[in-house]
């Protein structure tokens, strides 16, 4: 068998079902880990439990499964990929990273060649990727840069960022002249970019290749602004709230009815647990839509969306409450 790209502490989780004497267990895994849900399942079996594998999409810890845990009568939620994020008592669980296991040399030595015009660099990453922070680190310092490294905010390591909060990022971005991203995927490296506004070199491990997000990011400033201009000429407007577990801002939905109706705006509250175009396409007599939950599926799903789907702050933009340069300045991701 290929060697595992990730730690998913096989042993641990057998301990951790001993220990709490677990006899229903629900995995939980995100896209990208799906294909280990057979194989870890029989590890659940082998210590004693039932394993129930959760087949829906898991798009980061605010979407954790406890009110399918708790309609499965589930004791222990295994929650794959992502760093605990929230504390909730209604449902035991574990929380396993999944480390990456995969070398990082190559691909920072590449980013280091495509920051040498900046002396000065930020560090950022993805959990899977923060026990690798200290080695990039250094590989930087050997190049003659020096680094800082963000440790504020809701992330729980230093470094690390996460879809709804770059502060990690934000909080050292006057300190350096561009940042470096150590992990795959660009979703991350661009919501870096976006909320600093400082040049960001992703360096991908498992591509072993290093690029710049900039152009990226000049394409979705330019899609977002004219789903804001779009959204401009709407006359009604649904509100969504998230059901998901920790995207639910009931209070920030209702916040954004009242602003879009003193702006002479109809809208609608709609509850909806997973935001899709086809979902949404229902509603035909709705112009365009806020998005109180993850801001991430306004930002990377800006064109499956038939009408404008704007994040909160987008919104206030469209309103005249808040200029596009501010928001371009602050972010995408501040409630």
């Amino acid at each position: 068998m290929p060697k595992l790209t990730f730690d998913l502490e096989e042993k641990k989780l057998m301990e951790e079902i001993l220990k709490h004497g677990s006899k229903r267990v629900l995995i939980q895994l995100p896209e990208g880990l799906k294909q280990e849900g057979s194989r870890l399942a029989a590890v659940v079996e082998k210590a004693g439990a039932v394993a129930i594998v959760s087949a829906d999409p898991c798009y980061g810890a605010c979407d954790l499964a406890t009110l399918d845990a708790e309609s499965l009568d589930v004791d222990l939620i295994v929650h794959y990929g992502h760093s605990e994020m929230m504390k909730q008592e209604r449902v035991q669980t574990l929380y396993i990273e999944a480390r990456a296991t995969i070398s990082i040399k190559g691909a920072v030595k590449k980013a280091i060649r495509l920051l040498e015009d900046y002396t000065s660099i930020g560090l950022t990453t993805t959990v899977q990727h923060v026990h690798m922070l200290n080695e990039a680190r250094e590989l930087l310092l050997k190049a003659g840069k020096t680094v800082a490294i963000g440790d504020v905010g809701q992330s729980k390591y230093a470094g690390q960022v996460i879809g709804c909060d770059f502060s990690n990022a934000q909080s050292i971005s006057k300190d350096v002249e561009a940042f470096l991203f150590l992990g795959g995927g660009r979703f991350h490296a661009i919501g870096v970019e976006l909320t600093t506004g400082k040049p960001t070199i992703i360096a991908d491990p498992y591509e072993k290749r290093a690029y710049s997000i900039h152009d990226e990011v000049l394409r979705l400033l330019k899609k977002r602004w004219a789903s804001i201009s779009k959204a401009k000429e709407a006359e009604t407007f649904g509100v969504l709230i998230g059901l998901k577990t920790g995207q639910k801002k009931v209070r920030k939905a209702l916040e954004m009815k009242e602003r879009l109706e003193k702006n002479g705006k109809k809208a609608t509250l709609l509850a909806v647990r997973e935001i899709t175009p086809s979902v949404l396409m229902q509603f035909f007599d709705i112009d365009a839509h806020v998005n109180t939950a993850c801001p991430r599926i306004s930002l990377d799903d800006t064109l499956s969306f038939r009408i404008p789907v704007l994040t909160f702050n987008e919104t206030l933009v469209m309103l005249g409450e808040k200029s596009w340069e501010e928001l371009c300045r602050k972010g995408w991701f501040e409630s």
